[in-house]
């Protein structure tokens, strides 16, 4: 039987189904954290053999002290973690025990913005022109160079934060400010197109499965605009010719970084000259719940797969793709506690034969923050084999339902 730490088993929202896949695949799941045990979920709790306080995941250090303390006599044959912040840890650990996977050179190629656009220019993958800097001058500098608009984001990031469009002088000026915690950003070419997912899951280099996913409207402009209900399309038809340049960067990616065994998730554009442009990659799923939507796009256990990756070298749980699943991300109008829904019970009349998750905060909840968390204050996912069908279902929820707070 395999042994595997998961660093971080309870959090974020989907860990606890990743340790089930793992303890389902036949692993012996060791779970590290600086979570109280009491408080792990349930589900996190049954899959793990045994649960390892440590006093703060990130003091490197010290981790590596309790850990080689706590497990006298027992021999790793996997360490994961799947939420970003602790990708460097567990390469880290893998030096210090040992153990097969991504050491720590390697894995900044999946965390440090600038040392994974190189190394995919190297490779003549088409990224955006990009430079990376430390200070205000710098950003002047390579903004003046590279020409507006550009992009400024942090070189170690997840997902849209702390990431802005910036079209002039003027609105460079006024950005600036707001990344002074940053310390290290990127300054890229915008790209003007559609931006979409590639999400894997690899063994031994090669795909054995993946998704694509449509951003509606990109992550930017969903971030920029409080009044958009963003929406993320995992798609039926991934091998439509539209996808194909992205479909073919994306194994390109994989090759050029030497991806081994586990989950990717990558971005990038399509341009409306059909140009495709790489983003960015993560050695680790997509979050926002879009691993929900792969399960229900094709009927099959993504989470379990995942583990069979790990554990047997190949995915058992059978697969098809069936359905476009879509989620629609709602955020309430006002401040305060959720008061009122308004819409619900006439698209749920219309179309709950298709909704299979909705999560929508209901009133006397507090209203969430929508610039801290793409769920914001809850969501709708439904799914439809046609493409339009599914879009038009889409676009009812994201229009016709209406929360409120005070």
């Amino acid at each position: 039987m395999m042994n595997v730490l998961m660093i971080s088993p309870g959090y974020p929202a989907d860990m606890p189904e990743f340790s089930r896949g793992l303890r389902e695949s036949g692993a012996r799941v060791f779970g590290v954290g600086d979570q109280h045990a009491g408080g792990l979920p349930d589900l996190v709790r049954r899959s793990l053999s045994e649960y390892i306080q440590v006093s703060s995941l990130w003091d490197g250090p010290r981790v590596i002290a309790e850990l080689t303390q706590r497990l006298k006599g027992q021999e790793l044959d996997r360490i994961e973690c799947l939420w970003e912040p602790g990708v460097m840890l567990a390469a880290e650990l893998r030096e210090h025990f040992g153990v097969k996977g991504m050491n720590v050179e390697h894995a900044r190629l999946f965390r440090d913005k600038e040392a994974m656009k190189v190394a995919l220019d190297k490779a003549g993958i088409r990224t955006p022109r990009h430079v990376a800097v430390e200070s205000v001058a710098g950003c002047w500098e390579a903004a003046e160079a590279i020409g507006f608009p550009v992009i400024l984001k942090p070189i170690d990031g997840a997902g849209s934060a702390d990431t802005y469009r910036v079209n002039s002088r003027e609105e460079l000026r006024a950005a600036l400010p707001r990344l002074r915690h940053v310390p290290r950003i990127s300054i890229e070419e915008f790209i003007d197109g559609e931006e979409y997912t590639f999400d894997t899951i690899t063994i031994d280099g090669e795909i054995a499965y993946y998704n694509i996913a449509w951003y509606r409207p990109r992550p930017l402009i969903a971030r920029s605009n409080e009044w958009i209900s963003p929406q993320v399309i995992a798609l039926h038809d991934v091998d439509h010719p539209d996808l194909a340049g992205g479909t073919k960067m994306g194994f390109d990616v994989i090759k050029a970084l030497n991806f081994e065994t586990g989950f990717t998730h990558m971005e990038w554009y399509r341009k409306a000259d059909g140009e495709v442009v790489f983003g960015e990659i993560g050695g680790r799923p997509p979050g926002a719940h879009q691993v929900d939507q792969m399960k229900y796009a094709c009927d099959f256990d993504v989470f379990k797969a995942w583990g069979q990756a790990l554990t047997h070298g190949r995915i058992l749980e059978p697969f098809r793709r069936r359905y476009n699943v879509a989620t629609i991300f709602k955020r309430a109008r006002g401040v305060g506690r959720i008061t009122r829904i308004d819409g619900i019970d006439e698209l749920q009349s219309r179309f709950g034969e298709h909704v299979v998750w909705s999560t929508l905060s209901q009133p006397g909840t507090p209203r969430r923050d929508w610039l801290r968390t793409l769920v914001s204050d809850g969501f709708v996912m439904l799914r439809h084999p046609d493409l339009k069908a599914t879009l038009d279902m889409a676009d009812a929820v994201g229009t016709g339902i209406q929360m409120y707070a005070e």
